[in-house]
């Protein structure tokens, strides 16, 4: 961070405080992060502080530590969650804080923890935390995801712990300059124009073609596209992902067919998971096989009932920064912003038009888990499908809307 120019760090700062989670003067604010970012969390905090923020408390992690106790640890206690680690995130939440996740990236730092005991805590977590993600998944709460370099990260993009060319890099992503973030607000326009041509055409469904991909997604009665910006619920507009390139909506549960193929590799719990595919029918994983990872992709789709059905579908175009900077980053942040995807587990009920509260009434799906994978590249196509008659949504990953 010593090289970086001090003026970009405070750059990409505001873009997440002003822009990312819109933060009001006299909000609190929680960040969550890791041990490896405090020198970017101490900037971050005073900048947060200077912005008007009343309170701002951090939560730290550490990987090298959930490591051990998912390795050594009894099992029973692999599975409890204390019920203060449930009270203060709910009780910010409640109270109207912000939320912003600064995260890196450890590689498969995780990949010799049993996939059964890794997938028991996973469980046991989100279970415990539903209420705090329920506030997210409905936008309660304004929040943001944004990247911070760890040399491990580095190590594993370059093949050498070059946090500096990394830092690089997430700016270069993000679209922060020297002069602020008007390029970021200038894309997230463009996302925004693209997002009302697909709510003005309203598809019955999407299909899909590519290597190893042949697949039709049908979309809810009521689906709405989204990108960029959103509104918490008090109307108040905040950008949950900083990188953002996708447009996207919730798929009918029920409606998704055929087969589909990761393009990128997948960052699951600190394992790896590459080269793999799923194969669909009325909505639900009926089979899938990977050449990497593919107990932990087995543990993923297990999670729970709604974890084998799919909850997003979005659309990426491969001009993005990330895409063109050729490599993969080993973050689903990043990874999911170079090229078109969907994610296994729960919808965003934000997608839906009238949502009462009930899922399955409204079409959507449920779980505990929302995990994105990768299926753009240059030589996938995606029709809007209405009333029997398709409209070219991209060529070979390109938008053509």
């Amino acid at each position: 961070m010593d090289n970086i120019e001090n003026k970009l760090l405070k750059n990409y700062a505001e873009a997440i405080l002003k822009l990312g989670v819109n933060l009001q003067k006299g909000q609190k604010l929680m960040i969550n992060a890791s041990v490896d970012h405090k020198d970017y969390v101490r900037l971050f905090v005073e900048e947060a502080y200077d912005l008007g923020a009343s309170d701002v408390f951090v939560v730290w992690g550490d990987t090298y530590l959930s490591r051990q106790r998912l390795l050594k640890a009894p099992d029973d206690v692999i599975t409890n969650v204390y019920s203060w680690e449930v009270d203060m995130p709910k009780s910010f939440l409640e109270s109207g804080a912000a939320t912003i996740s600064l995260v890196g990236s450890y590689g498969d730092l995780l990949s010799d923890v049993p996939s059964s005991r890794l997938g028991a805590y996973t469980k046991a977590r989100q279970m415990a935390l539903k209420d705090v993600m329920e506030r997210t998944m409905m936008n309660k709460n304004r929040w943001c995801v944004a990247g911070v370099p760890n040399p491990e990260w580095a190590q594993k993009v370059y093949n050498t712990p070059d946090t500096e060319q990394l830092w690089k890099d997430i700016l270069y992503m993000a679209r922060i300059d020297v002069t602020g973030y008007d390029s970021l607000l200038k894309h997230v326009e463009n996302l925004k124009r693209r997002k009302e041509f697909l709510n003005q055409a309203h598809f019955d469904a999407i299909r899909y073609e590519g290597p190893d991909t042949a697949l039709t997604v049908q979309l809810p009665a009521k689906h709405v596209w989204m990108s960029g910006m959103e509104n918490d619920e008090n109307g108040i507009p905040f950008l949950p992902n900083i990188p953002t390139e996708e447009v996207f909506t919730a798929p009918y549960k029920y409606g998704v067919n055929g087969k589909v193929s990761s393009s990128m590799p997948l960052v699951y719990q600190g394992n790896i998971i590459d080269e793999f595919w799923l194969e669909f029918e009325d909505g639900k994983v009926i089979d899938f096989d990977a050449k990497a990872g593919r107990s932990i992709l087995e543990e993923l789709i297990n999670l729970d009932e709604g974890a084998s059905y799919i909850g997003e579908v979005a659309l990426v175009d491969i001009t993005s920064p990330i895409y063109k900077l050729g490599r993969i980053f080993y973050n689903t942040l990043y990874d999911e912003n170079a090229a078109s995807h969907f994610a296994l587990g729960r919808a965003y009920p934000t997608c839906v038009e009238d949502f009462d509260g009930d899922m399955e009434k409204a079409g959507i799906n449920m779980s505990l888990t929302h995990v994105d994978f990768m299926v753009g590249n240059a030589h996938m196509n995606i029709y809007g499908v209405k009333n029997g008659e398709e409209t070219l949504i991209m060529r070979n990953g390109l938008w053509k809307i």
